[in-house]
């Protein structure tokens, strides 16, 4: 199957939908005029700024370009449909395949701001540890809201800290909620992939609700089942095991069941002051496997489990969200107060393993194992305040913003039963121990004042300024300057400049794992630690109290729109980071050299193995360009067609990393903390660099035709063994189809994603002899499962 993806006539069929946005019709005002026209809340406090007039790169999807780009999962959707986004499925990678991370520009998940009805959104609690795209980030889960309650998404492509805090430095993604008193939909679906897995059942519905004539309320809700797939070759490692030559491993998604609730309202109190709220809970079950065991590695395995056995990870989150405010109109003022709080709960089992040496000591074989749970909050309280007043010496309005703005968090981790992390531990994931449970907390105090004005009919311009502190590190000052001159009514240049920052999270100060192995040499348990920065060994290894980063964002851009029918939009851009947090490299501390350094300092000789720490070691820059355009035609037989064109590249460099402190060279020890993966790869180039997209969307009477391709750029995977296993994996076309039909309230669809059945590159001999079990890489950016086809029925009144 490979082989269609790597031969797909690339060239006739770009050029073919090219031939179709040319075609021979009249270009339709409507549809554009009513895009660029939507108010946008992102980027801006001003009173009814549009897309069209926007200082900064932004672009809005609507709840109707989601549900055509024929995902039912928010991440994904948007990685479609937004070039800078890209969403990986990582294939079999422990519990990242379950919680799956969103990047925006290459740079790290958690550096991009997602907002709810403007709200900020709460984090997770599951931090990536595995070794595949967002390693080391605690990110929100976009795949927790449900799609059926969106009414728009607003991606803001700039650094934006000045306005809404932390972690803006990539951009933000702002979700708009539902909130029409009336009307309804319900839909359907069922797919499947080619190779006859992967099956995914969906269902989700939305109404509004009339409060009399002062309020309403909308509800959605949002059920799935995936059963998972798998694309491992046969098991060639030892000839006369249990499972030689057979499919013993399980490579790509996981099977998961989601159900997700989201209810949005508001209700008039009187004419100057309106309640608001909005509420949403999410549930995902999802199991994933770990390596299937023959025998061989352990006498205990054979022992236990004559046939072998593969080991099954399994987690339940659980995400609760609420926001309840006033807002209103005083002297002129608006002001809105209101009330968030959000909070995520991870719980980690091991099923179907065996913890080899409880078995060896005691003879249980206790099966399934409770390894743990991680739980973080997050409650902020704001006050903001707006007006438009006169300036004697500005010729138009200023608007004038500011407000205050109070944080509190929690991240908690809880130990496993004692026999998830007994001698070596369970299988496939060990248990969290007791010493490294705890509980922390953190308070965050932050004001700022945001301004914004026309300097003259085609000038204007906007400056932000921010002050957060937090309680456990310290305080950051972030400003931003943006302005925009149109030369014409259908040409602008735009740019900005400003300053950035992103707190380290509370998982990436504390957290802690610690599993064991048996040291054969010294017949001696060793352990293997992921150290908080303020444990005692991780110290001794050159662990320091970690600091914010610190980003500088140079934007400048141009929009032209030729006629009401046609807009077009391209910006470059330069992001530096300083002191970017990233999970050190593996530590290995058994030379004599390192255990005697330890020793002398009080940790027992032989206690560890390795050790891993969070740190600031890295500065990175960014540089990218992105181009939009759109165009919606009107043809004379009735037929309408919009087409976009969306094009993104980026590429992120490690500028410096900074030396070991001195204490470790003046001891001998010659530590890496960044290995040559992260620093040439996963902090860099194991995304790819470019992608391109091209959608277009037709419908003349009762049907409708979508289409959207996409080509993903190359990315190098990076190994730690040397130049000679770095393996780049080539640029892929990937093509989405569907058709729909519609009868009275009913729409009919059949579509298939991935319908030219592309498939990432397998690795090659010396990464994979023989392509034996893991033929593919967890970086690919469409998956590793090939085509899949889908029938979708909605009602809607």
């Amino acid at each position: 199957m490979q082989a269609a993806g790597s031969t797909f006539p690339k060239t006739r069929l770009a050029v073919a939908l090219l031939g179709i946005m040319a075609g021979t019709g009249v270009a339709s005002a409507d549809e554009l005029g009513d895009k660029l026209s939507t108010v946008v809340v992102t980027g801006t406090r001003a009173d009814n700024r549009t897309v069209a007039d926007s200082m900064q790169p932004i672009q809005v999807v609507s709840a109707k370009t989601l549900q055509d780009s024929g995902s039912s999962e928010l991440s994904e959707a948007l990685s479609r449909l937004i070039p800078s986004l890209n969403f990986p499925r990582p294939a079999s990678s422990g519990f990242t395949g379950v919680i799956r991370p969103a990047q925006m520009r290459g740079l790290a998940p958690d550096q991009v701001l997602v907002l709810v009805n403007g709200k900020r959104r709460h984090t997770g609690a599951f931090l990536n540890t595995n070794v595949t795209q967002g390693r080391g980030s605690a990110p929100v889960d976009l795949s927790a809201i449900p799609l059926s309650a969106i009414d728009r998404v607003e991606v803001l492509g700039d650094g934006a800290s000045a306005r809404y805090g932390s972690d803006a430095i990539a951009g933000v993604i702002n979700v708009i909620l539902k909130a029409d008193p009336d009307g309804g939909q319900v839909t359907t679906s069922y797919g499947q992939y080619a190779k006859g897995d992967g099956i995914q059942r969906h269902v989700d519905g939305n109404t509004g609700l009339a409060l009399g004539e002062r309020g309403s309320l909308h509800l959605s809700f949002d059920g799935s089942s995936n059963d998972y797939t798998s694309r491992a070759g046969r098991d060639l490692r030892n000839p006369g095991a249990p499972g030689y030559g057979q499919t013993t491993y399980r490579l790509g998604d996981p099977e998961l069941k989601t159900g997700k609730l989201m209810v949005n309202g508001d209700y008039a109190l009187n004419d100057d002051i309106t309640l608001y709220g909005f509420a949403g809970y999410n549930r995902t079950e999802g199991d994933t496997w770990d390596a299937f065991r023959n025998g061989r590695a352990s006498v205990y395995d054979a022992q236990a489990y004559p046939d072998g056995y593969r080991p099954t990870l399994s987690a339940e989150s659980e995400d609760r969200s609420i926001v309840l405010g006033l807002r209103g109109l005083l002297g002129g003022w608006k002001w809105d107060a209101s009330a968030n709080y959000g909070e995520n709960e991870v719980e980690f089992n091991t099923r179907d393993s065996l913890n080899r040496y409880l078995f060896r000591d005691t003879g249980s074989r206790q099966q399934d194992f409770y390894v743990g749970r991680l739980e973080s909050t997050q409650a902020v309280y704001q006050l903001d305040l707006s007006n438009e007043l006169a300036v004697a010496w500005l010729p138009n309005p200023l608007s004038v913003a500011f407000g205050a703005e109070g944080q509190h968090q929690t991240y908690r981790e809880s130990a496993g039963e004692p026999a998830s992390y007994y001698g070596t531990g369970a299988e496939g994931y060990s248990g969290f121990r007791d010493s490294d449970s705890g509980s922390y907390r953190r308070d965050l105090l932050a004001s700022y004042i945001d301004l914004e004005t026309d300097l003259t009919d085609k000038w204007r311009a906007s400056l932000a300024l921010r002050h957060d502190r937090y309680s456990d590190f310290g305080g950051a000052t972030t400003g931003s300057l943006s302005s925009r001159y149109d030369f014409t009514p259908a040409f602008a240049v735009r740019g900005s400049v400003s300053s950035g920052y992103r707190a380290p999270s509370l998982a990436q100060q504390h957290y802690s794992a610690t599993t064991s192995a048996l040291n054969t040499a010294i017949n001696a348990y060793q352990d293997q630690r992921t150290a908080p920065v303020d444990d005692p060994v991780a110290r001794l290894l050159g662990a320091e109290d970690l600091k914010a980063e610190k980003s500088r964002n140079i934007s400048a851009g141009i929009v032209w729109q030729p006629s009401k029918a046609f807009t077009t939009t391209f910006d470059i851009y330069h992001i530096s980071i300083d002191d970017r947090i990233t999970l050190s490299s593996n530590l290995n501390v058994q030379s004599a050299a390192a255990q005697a350094y330890l020793a002398a300092n009080g940790i027992t000789p032989g206690q560890y193995q390795s050790v891993r720490y969070f740190t600031n070691a890295v500065d990175t820059t960014t540089q990218g360009a992105e181009l939009t355009a759109q165009h919606y035609w009107r043809f004379d037989h009735g037929g309408r067609l919009t087409s976009a064109l969306g094009y993104a590249y980026n590429r992120t460099r490690v500028t410096d990393v900074k030396a070991n402190p001195a204490v470790l060279s003046q001891n001998g020890l010659n530590l890496q903390r960044i290995d040559r993966r992260d620093r040439y790869g996963v902090l860099t180039d194991s995304a790819p660099r470019s992608k391109l997209s091209l959608s277009n969307d037709y419908t003349i009477g009762n049907w409708g035709f979508h289409s959207n391709l996409v080509r993903y750029g190359s990315f190098l995977a990076v190994s730690n063994s040397g130049a000679a296993y770095d393996q780049r994996y080539q640029a892929k076309w990937v093509l989405d189809l569907s058709t729909s039909y519609s009868l009275d309230n009913w729409q009919f669809t059949v579509g298939g994603d991935n319908v030219t059945d592309a498939y990432p590159d397998k690795r090659n001999s010396l990464n994979n002899p023989g392509h034996q079990n893991v033929n593919y890489i967890s970086y690919s950016p469409f998956g590793i499962n090939g085509a899949f086809y889908y029938a979708k029925v909605s009602y809607q009144w």
